[in-house]
């Protein structure tokens, strides 16, 4: 664990399970919720052992309240798929709102109105707009690597992941270019936990998206006035179900489909770099058989889990596993523990780049909130190693990966590495 880690969760809170064994305390204890284990890289084994003894876990106390945990594939299965029973509202993160404000977002809606939203921005992510953007995407990432400098160190995270899935962002929404980085910021803001590095409180986070609101709203009054574009802002500011939404609704969906565009992709792209660095006979595999990337990518993404969780709230009593749930509670459902689920996944905690079945993961979730651009996600991915696979021989990660400080988001701030050419 770096210095850095200890000392951050030091400062935080008597919640954190930082350095702490999950076998040898009562298991009525252990709060996968507070952002320590999983920023110091310590969760698997929380995971597994309430996989194991307490699929179905209530943490009575933690810095967020009372909640559910539900860690096993086919019973999150279940609660993603039962919005009767498990809403979505009033949010989808373990924090009931922040301190000054809730943003509601049409992941965080149950139907109707859940479905008409969804229904306006989906064309963005259609078969025949994807064919459309693969040349693009393409096109960028050869120019992103071919200006990576040759063997000397470089921070992976910032020069790629973050560069490429801005300069995708900034095309889905018809947003200024040269202004694109604001979105990566906006992004940060929104997921970031006060006091962990990118915010030191939620007065900052409200600054942050009162300009997130006023750049859209610019960009909203302009698309307006012209013909409906095949952009995402267009597509709000015309279609029916959202061109008379409240301003709040709005900035919601604008940070709902930031977030969605940024983090997963960019996590992933990152999280493959490290998982072939600590399993080298499958980046061998790979520099054998390039054909492997397409099901890789699907692994890269099962491995990764770039959302480590997402919540639920019962509308009634209700009972899972033997459990009694009450109306009102909070499920948490562990995407990052169902998709090590050694009932459904065979070798879960093995990286296996020709895994059978790869895309049998949990990371894009079930059900009618099932990830909307999880095609692109996975094209973008198979484009990025494609690409790489033609130029390096090998991608050499140099040091520790710095993670992000959250439970929702498992992703890297930095990566540093060393690219090798083709021999």
């Amino acid at each position: 664990m770096s210095e850095a880690v200890e000392h951050q969760d030091s400062k935080q809170s008597k919640w954190s399970m930082v350095g702490k064994d999950p076998y040898a305390m009562p298991i009525e204890d252990i709060d996968l919720a507070h952002p320590g284990i999983w920023q110091a890289n310590e969760f698997l084994p929380f995971l597994q052992r309430l996989r194991q003894e307490d699929p179905v876990h209530y943490c009575k106390e933690s810095a967020v309240g009372p909640y559910w945990s539900v860690m096993k594939y086919k019973d999150i299965m279940e609660v993603d798929t039962s919005p009767d029973i498990y809403s979505s509202e009033p949010t989808i993160g373990i924090v009931d709102s922040f301190e000054q404000f809730t943003l509601p977002s049409f992941i965080s809606m149950d139907p109707p109105k859940h479905d008409e939203q969804r229904t306006v921005v989906q064309g963005v992510v259609a078969p025949a707009n994807l064919k459309n953007l693969e040349g693009l995407i393409r096109q960028r990432v050869s120019k992103i690597m071919d200006e990576l400098p040759l063997g000397e160190e470089f921070d992976w995270v910032k020069q790629v992941s973050i560069e490429l899935t801005t300069q995708m962002l900034a095309t889905l929404f018809d947003f200024p270019f040269e202004d694109r980085y604001k979105l990566t910021h906006w992004s940060d803001v929104a997921t970031a936990i006060p006091g962990g590095g990118v915010i030191d409180n939620q007065e900052q986070r409200w600054q942050a998206m009162q300009e997130c609101l006023a750049y859209f709203t610019r960009l909203w009054n302009e698309r307006i006035n012209k013909e409906p574009g095949n952009d995402l802002i267009s597509m709000l500011a015309h279609g029916e179900a959202t061109k008379n939404m409240p301003p709040m609704e709005y900035l919601g969906n604008i940070i709902l489909l930031i977030v969605g565009g940024n983090d997963t992709t960019r996590n992933s792209i990152t999280g493959g770099v490290i998982a072939l660095n600590e399993n080298p006979d499958e980046y061998d595999k790979l520099r054998h058989d390039h054909g492997l990337i397409r099901n890789m990518v699907s692994e890269i993404i099962r491995w990764q889990t770039p959302l480590a969780y997402m919540r639920r709230t019962a509308r009634v009593d209700t009972v899972l596993r033997g459990k009694q749930i009450k109306a009102g509670d909070k499920v948490i459902m562990w995407y990052a523990s169902g998709n090590r689920d050694e009932e459904v996944i065979d070798r879960p905690n093995d990286f296996w780049i020709d895994r059978p079945n790869a895309r049998h993961h949990l990371s894009f979730g079930f059900g009618l909130h099932r990830c909307m651009g999880n095609r692109l996600a996975e094209m973008q991915l198979r484009i990025v190693w494609e690409e790489i696979m033609q130029r390096f021989h090998k991608v050499e990660v140099v040091g520790e990966p710095e993670r992000i400080y959250s439970s929702f988001v498992k992703g890297y701030s930095s990566l540093p590495v060393v690219l090798h050419p083709l021999k």
